[in-house]
């Protein structure tokens, strides 16, 4: 099966250098003080396996190449064989990954792979679920947000672009947001966003969040690169579309499920964003059969 992602926006696998700290902490989070001691006082020193990492229900994969680190930290010994790169569609009983080694080293590191990788291919499937529900319905881009796992940012948003999604702004120092927190407490949008175009240089997009078109039409008369038009009805976002008529960006969000999304991109919208595929999609379900 080929990968959900298309030609034009290539996923490319995260680097060695992002995902070892990571997989590292994980692993040493789990052989604690000890090492596995069920593992070391069950099974021979020179005990071996061949096992499968298969998808127990149909959906989209992520999170592969941390499982393939996952088993080599424990033991370069073990030899991982990817059947389905990240991106991937599965259907049930597909084969993702391979493993032949050394059958302690396997199980060790058997519960952080595969929490790794459920965890991770949920997210591309709750993703390109969304993505499905919106293509037929204009040109709008499903988007994550800042609601990610502490730790596992890099990780989960490129499980999003797995999903066939795109990504939002990375952390607080890569883009202005401008929320209605900030708007309250700076006095007002016009405040807001003098007081940012001000503060940034020319490289640093802007976007601010708007909840009535009342407030959109002031931020039009600033300009913005991008309007967050937050919590607004399909008819209320059309209209702020036509009002926008291309001078910005427009990101829709709020209130966003696989029902709902296909209205809210009808209205014209650039981008949909969500907080829900990262911070509560349940995991895809994968286990370890031994041959």
């Amino acid at each position: 099966m080929k990968p959900i992602v298309t030609p034009q926006d290539v996923l490319s696998p995260l680097p060695r250098l992002l995902l070892e700290p990571i997989v590292r902490a994980a692993l040493l989070e789990d052989l604690g003080r000890a090492g596995d001691i069920t593992t070391d006082a069950v099974i021979p020193t020179d005990a071996r396996l061949r096992g499968t990492i298969v998808a127990r229900e149909p959906g989209v994969v992520a999170g592969v190449e941390a499982a393939h680190l996952a088993f080599t930290m424990i033991d370069p010994a073990v030899v991982v064989a990817i059947d389905r790169p990240d991106g991937s569609r599965v259907d049930r009983g597909v084969a993702v990954l391979r493993l032949d080694g050394p059958a302690r080293s396997i199980l060790s590191a058997e519960r952080v792979a595969l929490n790794l990788l459920c965890r991770l291919s949920g997210i591309a499937a709750a993703t390109a679920a969304l993505v499905e529900a919106v293509r037929p319905h204009g040109h709008a881009r499903i988007v994550c947000t800042r609601k990610t796992t502490p730790g596992l940012r890099a990780l989960e948003k490129h499980a999003v672009r797995a999903g066939g999604g795109a990504n939002h702004r990375f952390g607080l120092d890569d883009a202005i947001l401008i929320k209605d927190n900030h708007i309250a407490i700076a006095g007002g949008v016009r405040l807001a966003l003098e007081r940012a175009r001000a503060a940034v240089g020319h490289l640093v997009k802007v976007e601010i969040e708007v909840d009535t078109l009342d407030q959109l039409d002031e931020v039009l008369e600033i300009g913005a690169d991008a309007i967050l038009l937050d919590n607004m009805t399909p008819d209320t976002l059309a209209e702020a579309v036509r009002r926008v008529d291309r001078r910005a960006v427009t990101e829709a969000s709020g209130r966003v499920t696989v029902a709902t999304a296909p209205a809210i991109a009808a209205a014209g919208v650039d981008l949909i964003s969500t907080g829900w595929i990262t911070h509560s999609a349940p995991i895809l379900d994968l286990g370890l059969d031994v041959a």
